[in-house]
């Protein structure tokens, strides 16, 4: 006589129990450096972009224009030819997306979007560096040397638009950065749950 295996384990549904239907999937071990890397690189930007707002553009425009035309050459000069500074200024969009992206597929969503947040801010920055700060970098360039220079039209238009556009820059890189910072957060929080999450 066949014993019903439905007396001791209910009907056969063909389904896997709820707790066996989604395993836990640990974050990537990639996610948490690269969350750190960001965190730094973000604050390195936010840190440069705050330091011209309340002391390298205040204090050139105390100056004349051809001081402040020849110090502002010589800061753009600088900071073009610098890889460490490329590095950091790429690095930070490329390590936090990669975070969100990572994050995204293991399910971690609300670390993703905090970090798919702080990326897109921080894709706005690179948006108006590029279309805004660095042609005003590069007409300041086209002006020569500021001693042989006669006309200083330029400045006017590059302190009222550059100085604004910075500002804006420091307050989209300051959001990012508070951003990966809860990512950041939220990581570590579902490292130290026993079961990931």
């Amino acid at each position: 006589m066949t014993a019903d295996p439905s007396r001791h384990h209910g009907p056969f549904t063909g389904h896997t129990p709820p707790h066996q239907q989604q395993p836990v999937t640990r974050p990537s071990r990639l996610t948490g450096p690269l969350l750190v890397v960001s965190t730094v690189a973000m604050g390195l930007m936010a840190g440069l972009f705050f330091a011209f707002d309340v002391s390298v553009m205040p204090g050139l425009d105390r100056t004349d224009d051809r001081t402040f035309a020849t110090a502002m050459q010589y800061f753009n000069s600088e900071i073009d030819g610098n890889g460490l500074f490329g590095l950091v200024f790429c690095g930070a969009l490329l390590t936090t997306g990669t975070a969100a992206v990572l994050t995204y597929r293991r399910g971690r969503r609300p670390t993703a979007r905090w970090a798919g947040l702080a990326a897109a801010l921080y894709l706005v920055v690179l948006l108006i560096t590029f279309t805004v700060n660095i042609p005003l970098n590069n007409e300041l360039a086209d002006l020569g040397n500021p001693a042989a220079a006669h006309d200083f039209s330029v400045i006017d238009d590059f302190k009222g638009t550059w100085e604004t556009t910075n500002i804006l820059r420091t307050l989209l890189c300051t959001a990012a950065l508070g951003c990966v910072t809860q990512a950041v957060r939220l990581h570590g929080r579902a490292e130290a749950l026993p079961d990931g999450r």
